[in-house]
């Protein structure tokens, strides 16, 4: 398995040296951080809403509207078009491609939005990347760390592959959906178009095109 099989990384954020098609795709969490210590352009709206609190190196384009109240911690990039909500929480090492809604009592940390990701509400997104189209329903958490605090093993072609990672989240393929109010735990992998159903607990690799509901009965069958 290599992130080609799950993202295509758009033009328009400029770390693409930083995210290799052919890296497994877990190693591109790791890549987050440097792509940000390496050096961007800041940019921050000449006025800011008395409600949001701005922090750190922050480039946001200058289409991006603030909200009347968010936190955004730097380092941190925002890119073309953004929706950035009220009572977002941008925790640091964050990127977010165009066109990604950043969405209501959301917290992200450590995450990369490729282009046109959509995470409108009450959701947790840390250590994961959200390919490109890619969507979570109300109240999806991405669990990045698990109970043991052990390193989180991912699921790869029916076998147990150690990432090396101790906070993993999810790899959400391009165009990928997840319902509202699952729970990814640690380590989830999901492929291209797939879709994990809502309330749905899930953990391992779906693949891409499946579906995968859990009431009445779990079942996994092409979309």
């Amino acid at each position: 398995m290599k992130a080609a099989d799950l993202f295509e990384f758009p033009a328009s954020i400029p770390f693409a040296d930083f995210f290799r098609a052919d890296a497994l795709p877990w190693q591109w969490i790791g890549q987050i951080k440097k792509a940000l210590a390496s050096g961007f352009e800041t940019n921050v709206p000449g006025s800011i809403p008395p409600g949001v609190r701005i922090s750190g190196e922050v480039y946001i384009h200058p289409s991006v509207e603030l909200p009347a109240f968010c936190s955004i911690e730097g380092p941190a990039w925002i890119g073309e078009g953004a929706q950035i909500r009220p009572g977002a929480y941008i925790r640091g090492n964050v990127i977010i491609g165009a066109g990604s809604v950043v969405g209501n009592s959301c917290e992200y940390k450590n995450c990369l939005l490729l282009e046109d990701v959509q995470t409108p509400h009450f959701s947790y997104i840390g250590d994961s990347v959200l390919g490109n189209g890619s969507h979570l329903g109300a109240g999806v958490i991405l669990s990045n760390l698990r109970l043991d605090q052990k390193p989180v093993k991912a699921l790869v072609d029916g076998k147990s592959v150690d990432t090396g990672l101790r906070k993993f989240g999810a790899l959400v393929g391009d165009q990928a959906e997840v319902g509202c109010n699952a729970v990814l735990n640690p380590g989830s992998i999901l492929g291209k178009r797939s879709l994990v159903g809502p309330l749905t607990p899930f953990k391992g690799t779906l693949g891409p095109n499946k579906l995968l509901v859990s009431k009445p009965e779990t079942s996994i069958q092409e979309r």
